[in-house]
């Protein structure tokens, strides 16, 4: 902002006049004011999460009339019901096309009640909770103020905020060197977790991801469409690490969209693996992932 500049209107006079006690006091009160004021102007625009990430903070988002009677429904309409109210309201539609939902709901409902995480929060999120009733499922998003306005659109929901330390542009140098960066014994225990070295590796997610083997993960995020973006390279290795690590018996259906981009395709091929994927529509694929006896051996690759 532009300081105002008063000119007086008395004589300019060289000779500075000492300055007063009162002068001095004064002075002291206005520069402590203006820290005050500066520290509460850095308090208000971030807050510290329980995992002390330094995340931005945001505020109340205004909910349309239809979004904040869907809101209050929650308390006492059955999910199915109010995701019916919801979809059949809504202006915004899900990603997916009717074919690429048909195919991860069956899996779900077959497995139903079951662990579902999901990669990306957008407008089909109420649809892939419903779809997993009485089961744990839990949504993981780039984007603070998309993530918080979702949960009062939907207090159902069950989502927390990612940071990504990846950039679509590296790409093809993370690919080339994951073998030499990833892999072996971490600190924990886990595949992911504390595995700091490795940049694919999502070794800081909240601890109900790593707490649990998930049944069905779903790959549907971040943003992977410009070089700046996180890309989805770490979501594929981990959910790969994730499937591998698994402790119960069974395996670990994996859907990945948007295999239509070239570093989805390649990262899929990678560490997904061909021979794991069983079928998939238009821009999705499905592979069925088995679990191994070493999950951070990575020596010979994954597939």
């Amino acid at each position: 902002m532009q300081a105002l500049i008063f000119r007086s209107s008395q004589p300019f006079h060289k000779k500075k006049h000492p300055s007063t006690p009162n002068s001095r006091l004064l002075t002291l009160l206005a520069a402590t004011l203006a820290t005050t004021l500066f520290l509460l102007f850095l308090f208000r625009h971030t807050l510290i999460d329980p995992n002390n990430h330094c995340i931005p903070s945001t505020t109340a988002v205004r909910l349309t009339d239809s979004e904040s009677a869907i809101a209050t429904q929650f308390d006492d309409t059955p999910l199915t019901l109010v995701t019916i109210l919801h979809y059949a309201t809504a202006l915004a539609l899900p990603q997916q096309i009717k074919g690429e939902i048909r195919r991860a709901f069956d899996v779900l409902q077959s497995l139903a009640p079951c662990n579902f995480l999901v990669f990306g929060l957008g407008h089909d999120s109420l649809m892939w909770d419903s779809f997993n009733p009485r089961g744990t499922t839990l949504f993981l998003d780039e984007d603070p103020k998309w993530t918080l306005s979702s949960i009062q659109r939907f207090p159902i929901l069950r989502a927390h905020t990612v940071r990504y330390p990846t950039r679509l542009a590296d790409a093809k140098t993370l690919v080339t060197s994951y073998k030499r960066d990833c892999g072996g014994a971490t600190p924990t225990g886990h595949a992911l977790k504390g595995d700091w070295r490795c940049m694919l590796a999502l070794s800081n997610l909240p601890n109900d991801v790593y707490d649990r083997d998930w049944d069905v993960i779903m790959i549907d995020g971040p943003r992977g469409y410009f070089p700046a973006a996180p890309g989805r390279m770490a979501v594929i290795y981990s959910a790969a690490m994730m499937a591998r690590g698994r402790r119960k018996s069974g395996v670990t259906h994996v859907f990945l969209h948007d295999v239509d981009r070239e570093v989805e395709k390649q990262y899929a091929r990678e560490f997904l693996c061909m021979k794991y994927r069983i079928g998939g529509i238009r821009k999705l694929w499905h592979f069925v992932i088995p679990p191994v006896v070493n999950a951070s051996d990575i020596s010979h690759g994954f597939c």
